[in-house]
Parts: C-alpha cells; structure tokens; sequence
C-alpha cells in the first residue's frame, strides 16, 4: 500500500477515534508519557501488505474491532464457575460479582451437559463435581437468585442439551419479572466440536443441526440482542489440537452454522451478528496473538467474499478467552498463575472480547475461593496496571507477529481446502452447504479426530525427549512447595439434589409435563420450530432428563465411528 492511501486510511480512522466514546481516565505511561490511541507507518512511507494489517476497526479487523480499541471500552471480566448445587454456585457468583466480574459464565456438571437427571443411574458420583447441576427451571430460579437476569449477561457453556438449558433460562427470567426479548447473553449450542473433540453429544448430527436452526430462528426473531451460538475452538485446542488447527477447525464450524441460518432463509445480515467464539489462549504468547489477530481477518474476508455480508456487525468476529486449562499442572501448582497471567496477557494484546482466567489448583479440582480470586486479581492486575489498554493492538506492524499471523491463515487456508474437498467441493450441489457437507463428512470418517489426535502425540513424544520444556515437570523439578489444599464436593450435596428432584416431581402438576412432552415430540415430526414447545415445557417443569429422553427415543443416539 502506497503512503498516499495510509495517510488517507489515518485520517479515516481518526475521525471514528475522535467521534466515539473514550474511558475517562489517563492514556500515559507509568512515567507520564503520552500516548497516541494507535501507532502505524512513519509518514510518507510505502508498506508493501498493509491493506492486510490496516487500522483498528476497519476491515479486515487485524487489528481489533473497535477504533477506540480498549480505549473505549476494556474485556468484559468473564468467570467460569459452577460447583454442587445451584445454591452453592449462587453465591459463589455474587462473590465475583462483588469483586469486580462484569459477567457470569456457567458450568455445568457431566450429568447436565450429557443430558441426564441427577437421579439417573448413569450420574451417580458425578452430581455436581464438574460444575453445577440443573435438573429444571427450578434449578436455573435458585442459581440466579438475586441476579437481575435483566442486567447481568450470562454465558453458558454446554452444548448436547442447550436447548432445553436455555429454556429453563427463560423460564428463570420470566420468573423474575423480566421481559425476556431483552435479555442478553451467549449460548455455546456448538455441536460441531463436540462430534469432533469433546464428546458430549445426544443425537446423531442432523437432529441436533435442526435444533440449533430451530434456536437462531427464535432468537433472531424473538431475543435479537441474544448470542444463540458461541463456536468453540477451546475444547478444540484442549483436545491436543495445534495453535492453526483450532483456528480453522473452529472456523470452518462457524462458517457451517452460518451455512445452515441461510439454508432456513435467514437474513445474513441480522444472524450473523449473534454469532461469536471461544478460543483458547495457550502459552506461547506470539503465535496465541497471532491466532487471534488471523481469526478475525479470515472471517471477516470469508464472511464478504464467500457468504456476501455488507454490514460490519456481519463480519465481525466476536470471541470470548479462556486460558489455557492443559497447560496447568499438577507438580508445581504455583507455576501456573505464572502461565495463566501469560496467556491472559496474550489474550488480551490479541483483542479478546471477554476473558475467563483459570485458577491455579484447577488441574486438580474445581477452585477454590481463594484461587479463584487470584485468578480473578490476574485479570484485574493486567487492565489496571499493566497500562496495555492505553493503546489499540500495540504489537500491530511487529515483524514477527505479522509473519506469524499471515503463517497461520496460510495453514487456515490449507485445512479450510482439504475439508471443503472432503464435501465434494464448491462445484457439487449441498443442501446447506459446501463447508458444512465437509465438516459432517470429516465427522463420519473420523477425520477430524485423527488429525487432533496426530498432534497431540508428537507434542506428546517432544515432551518425553525433552525437546519441549514444561517447568516442574520435565525440568525444574526442585521444589518446596507444600501440598494444596483443593475443593472437595461431598457426596452429600448428590444426595441433597436427588431428594430435592424427587420431591419437586411430587408436587408438580404431572399431567400437565406429560402433555408438553408429548406435544414436542409432535413438533419434532413436523417443520415447526421447537422450542416454544420444549419452553412450554420448561415452564411445567419437565426435567433435562425427561425432555431429552423423549428427543433420544425419537430421534436416536449417536455412536462415534471406531478410528484407528
């Protein structure tokens, strides 16, 4: 790009800077030295590429979406967090709220995210262990207790059962008095990763591709502020996939869904928007900078060029961080509020949305409260004192971060191919689409899995020749450090939640569940959009595991094809 053009594109952007809002406070350094919002080319300079660097909040939004970058607004502090009962995590979340979170992010327990009641068979041990259980609204009521659902955004990371999940969040909004056409948030709903790396599935791929069509087209029409889907490279990456595997594996699965909101006639233009991401942010700090950076200019080119958004809201990606959870270790556990302040700040220069910071003992349990607060401090130690966010994408026009950004879209571009490829190409004919017929195809043949599971083991075999280093582990292992002291979720509180199921079946109107399951079961063999049925009977207290039964019976369970 000429200097003519750059010094045009400056001014460009300077005008959006002057016009937006600003965060009221210093943009110095520690010693007092002002800072320019953004920094480029020396004047009168040609340089060859920039259209592909470019300014903040222009396209291809290398470099952030916003002109103000964290000027105007800083991440949003986002905890994931859930244990035991709804109660417990109740108040575990107003604790984060009191300390400085901005938002909530749930987890749920294996029984929850498999779909399954407390009291089924199958779940016994693992009632609220791995994050929080919910058998119904009832349930959701108690968790959010004396949290204005109206005010506070709320992610929730599950995908098999969303659905059903989101419902009984509505019904918990509906109970506090809140009109739930306003409320705002992320479901994770991604069935695409869970096919390809983390395994919690229900169905066979089709019936769950229809739910989540049935979900957009509801919120598009009923909830417009709502984020129905939050594609999920972390679980991805957690798996053992490399840095550019989950970029491209993630964003090939998001370009599936916005293949099949335009295959239910969808605008583009009002979807697409409600779209955003999870990413992983590892602990090799250039090249996590460098995904991130590659992440939104592949998708803001692909959604233009490809998919024909005109609209910047269109094609901007949107993605929530969470650190690194594989990096933790278990021998020296101290280390790793090093690695996750690390990959926080690697988040954070790669322009992350919101940010989630995992607690130092969480390789070992879920966390306690006071490395829960560390955790929570980290985050809050890099946007208030580490001055990063007086500056929009100040590692923009690095030699190496650019080469490694371009690198990595290279490598994207290459996997985005093969998978293409693996559907039959642009040239044939697909009912969603090219993308999409690919993804489901690599599912079938276990392609994905393969590939994942590659990179893990050289990874795996470089650690045991000591070619890669991870310090107390394989070097560095002299320590005094005392044992820790971890969360431990008693059996007590699996036998509390069964009780509380039980009784809450007594006392509920039995007829009235039977009927509204009975009545989705109808809708799922029809056209209709299923989830004012599946909320009807959210709203009678139909538990998870009884209105996935139904769905199961109707409509079958996936078997992971056998891969060696």
């Amino acid at each position: 790009m000429n200097a003519k053009d750059i010094e045009a594109g400056q001014r460009r952007w300077q005008q959006r800077y002057d016009a937006a809002r600003k965060r009221d406070v210093e943009f110095t350094t520690l010693s007092g030295l002002d800072l320019a919002p953004v920094y480029g080319p020396p004047a009168g300079v040609d340089y060859p590429g920039f259209e592909r660097i470019g300014w903040p909040g222009e396209f291809p939004y290398t470099r952030g979406l916003y002109h103000t970058g964290y000027r105007g607004r800083t991440w949003t502090i986002r905890q994931f967090s859930g244990f035991g009962n709804a109660r417990q995590t109740n108040e575990r979340y107003k604790k984060l709220l009191r300390a400085g979170g901005a938002g909530l992010s749930v987890a749920f327990d294996m029984p929850t995210l498999m779909g399954r009641d407390s009291d089924d068979p199958r779940s016994l041990g693992e009632v609220g262990h791995c994050g929080v259980a919910v058998d119904s609204g009832a349930d959701m009521d108690i968790l959010f207790s004396e949290i204005p659902l109206g005010s506070v955004t709320t992610s929730m990371t599950i995908s098999g059962p969303a659905v059903p999940i989101f419902c009984m969040y509505l019904v918990a909004a509906e109970r506090q008095g809140v009109d739930i056409h306003t409320l705002d948030g992320t479901l994770q709903t991604d069935i695409f990763k869970e096919y390809i790396a983390q395994k919690e599935w229900l169905f066979p791929p089709e019936p769950h591709l229809r739910l989540i069509g049935d979900l957009m087209e509801f919120c598009a029409r009923e909830i417009p502020a709502y984020k129905p889907l939050s594609v999920s490279g972390y679980h991805i990456r957690e798996a053992g996939s490399t840095a550019a595997q989950e970029l491209a594996f993630t964003l090939a699965d998001g370009f599936g869904y916005v293949e099949l909101g335009l295959s239910r006639g969808l605008d583009l233009e009002t979807f697409a928007p409600g779209l955003s991401f999870f990413f992983d942010s590892h602990v090799d700090f250039f090249e996590e900078i460098a995904k991130f950076r590659a992440a939104r200019r592949i998708w803001a080119r692909w959604m233009r060029d490809v998919y024909g958004a005109t609209t910047e809201r269109a094609q901007w990606l949107r993605f929530h961080t969470q650190t690194a959870g594989v990096s933790l270790t278990a021998q020296q556990p101290d280390n790793n509020v090093v690695r996750t302040a690390i990959e926080a700040l690697a988040a954070v220069l790669g322009g992350t949305n919101s940010l989630h910071t995992n607690a130092l003992d969480e390789v070992l349990a879920l966390p306690s409260e006071k490395a829960a607060e560390i955790a929570l401090r980290t985050q809050q130690v890099i946007m208030e004192e580490t001055e990063v966010t007086n500056v929009t994408d100040p590692l923009g026009g690095s030699w190496y971060v650019e080469a490694l950004t371009d690198r990595l879209e290279e490598e994207a571009e290459r996997i985005f191919a093969k998978i293409k490829e693996m559907g039959g190409g642009d040239e044939v004919e697909h009912p969603v689409g090219a993308m999409t017929s690919g993804i489901l195809r690599g599912i079938e043949d276990g392609w994905f899995m393969s590939q994942i599971a590659d990179a893990a083991f050289a990874y795996q075999q470089k650690l045991e020749k000591g070619e890669k280093k991870i310090v107390g582990v394989n070097c560095h292992t002299e320590t005094t450090e005392e044992p820790l002291e971890i969360l431990r979720i008693s059996h007590e509180i699996e036998r509390e939640q069964r009780r509380a199921l039980g009784e809450r079946r007594e006392q509920r109107d039995g007829n009235a569940v039977d009927a509204a399951l009975r009545r989705m079961v109808e809708v799922a063999r029809t056209e209709e959009n299923m989830i004012p049925a599946m909320l009807d009977a959210a709203r009678a207290e139909a538990t998870l595991g009884e209105i996935c039964d139904v769905l199961r019976e109707e409509w079958g369970m996936y078997q992971e094809p056998p891969k060696f």
